[in-house]
């Protein structure tokens, strides 16, 4: 809830808690009081992390790399990420432009801070990661939201981009594979991008790519600056390691760019968190560098998840999957479920009341419209099949239920 306490300065009355946040709390205080909720919500591996990555936490921890490091990070974890870079996207960096963050949630904090103010313009394709339009508000900047194309899975068309691009725009963010629908980006995506920067000078890009090893159809996308090195001055890149690696709670993420945008975040970040987990980032140097083949099989099994989810919902009572090309999400839309009435005689009108009456069945998902889109639910598969298979039985068992 948005707080009105005079204390507080005036655009917290337009900052709220993150709506996925607030899922999980809901869903927490559920379960602490006893109720049998299957969960479709978390988007973290169910996976532990690797053996490796957490011996080498331990070993870090043995030879005393506890105390501070630089903001920006240690130089072997920031030489990782560069080869990282050319390892996996065929972009060249140094790692003078590498800044090592608490997540990438920060790094997109810190860059927002840096760059975004009053009257500036984000262009946010929808759906989109819940926080991008919060964090863009915050600055005093405005969310300029351009829908996904239904004949594109969803993806926003590159036409539809270009026209939302004013004199006041400062970004364009593009989440790929994308939370909450699996969108990926293609070869020819990549192109259109780096065409498109080229037209408009003024206009950087931003690239969230924490799931970019958790696809499924067609593999890693030429990487739009791969396609054009001479935008370099112009592109972010931010990644974590917390969904390749099961990585979520260690808290490491990274972002790569202009060597005056990085400069400046580490400035921000020096002043507010001095410096990422020196435990975690010896763990993120080992995750980088070391064995990369347990992710196939992760991989795998989420494809193996999505497609029993998908089997199991789509076209029933009305309902339409997209199906992912990446992440682990699928993105359902219920518009069928709109104007149906619950056994209560209560009102299905929106989104929303379609998650709230699967909560109140035992199952726990996000509304569409926490990510832009209605009326869509998300449902995550980093869950066990069995986990999946007794979710989908009550949705079914609860539409079933509705008049």
């Amino acid at each position: 809830m948005k707080s009105t306490d005079s204390f507080l300065d005036p655009r917290m009355s337009a900052f709220g808690e993150s709506r996925s946040s607030m899922a999980v709390s809901r869903l927490t205080r559920a379960r602490n009081a006893g109720a049998d909720i299957v969960s479709l919500l978390v988007g973290e591996p169910d996976f532990d992390t690797p053996a490796h990555i957490r011996k080498a936490a331990c070993d870090a921890i043995a030879a005393g790399h506890t105390r501070y490091t630089v903001s920006a990070g240690i130089l072997p974890l920031r030489e990782a990420v560069c080869r990282k870079l050319a390892r996996d996207n065929g972009v060249a960096c140094d790692p003078s432009r590498v800044i090592v963050t608490t997540g990438a949630k920060q790094a997109i904090f810190l860059a927002f801070m840096a760059t975004v103010g009053q009257g500036d313009e984000v262009i946010v394709p929808a759906p989109y990661w819940v926080s991008y339009p919060e964090m863009v508000r915050l600055f005093g900047g405005t969310p300029v939201i351009v829908p996904g194309h239904p004949a594109r899975g969803l993806k926003a068309d590159p036409a539809a981009l270009a026209a939302a691009i004013t004199p006041r725009t400062k970004w364009l963010v593009l989440n790929f594979p994308a939370n909450p629908t699996g969108a990926n980006l293609t070869l020819q995506d990549a192109t259109a991008l780096a065409r498109l920067l080229e037209e408009h000078p003024h206009v950087r890009l931003m690239t969230d790519e924490v799931y970019e090893h958790v696809v499924f159809a067609g593999g890693l996308a030429s990487h739009p600056l791969a396609l054009a090195p001479r935008l370099a001055d112009r592109v972010l890149i931010v990644n974590s390691l917390s969904k390749t690696y099961a990585m979520t709670g260690w808290r490491v993420g990274y972002a790569a760019g202009p060597q005056a945008l990085i400069d400046a975040m580490v400035s921000l970040q020096s002043q507010s968190t001095s410096n990422t987990c020196t435990v975690a980032q010896h763990a993120a140097l080992a995750a980088l560098d070391g064995p990369q083949g347990f992710i196939q099989a992760w991989r795998s099994e989420y494809a193996s998840r999505w497609r029993l989810l998908v089997r199991r919902l789509d076209g029933r009572f009305g309902l339409r999957c997209v199906e992912p090309e990446g992440a682990f999400y699928v993105f359902v839309d219920c518009l069928s479920v709109i104007g149906r009435v619950r056994p209560d005689g209560r009102l299905i009108e929106r989104d929303g009341d379609v998650a709230d009456y699967l909560f109140d069945h035992g199952v726990a998902v996000i509304e569409g419209d926490a990510f832009g889109m209605s009326p869509w639910f998300r449902a995550s598969v980093a869950t066990s099949e069995m986990n999946i298979d007794k979710a989908c039985d009550r949705i079914v068992a609860a539409l079933e239920r509705l008049q």
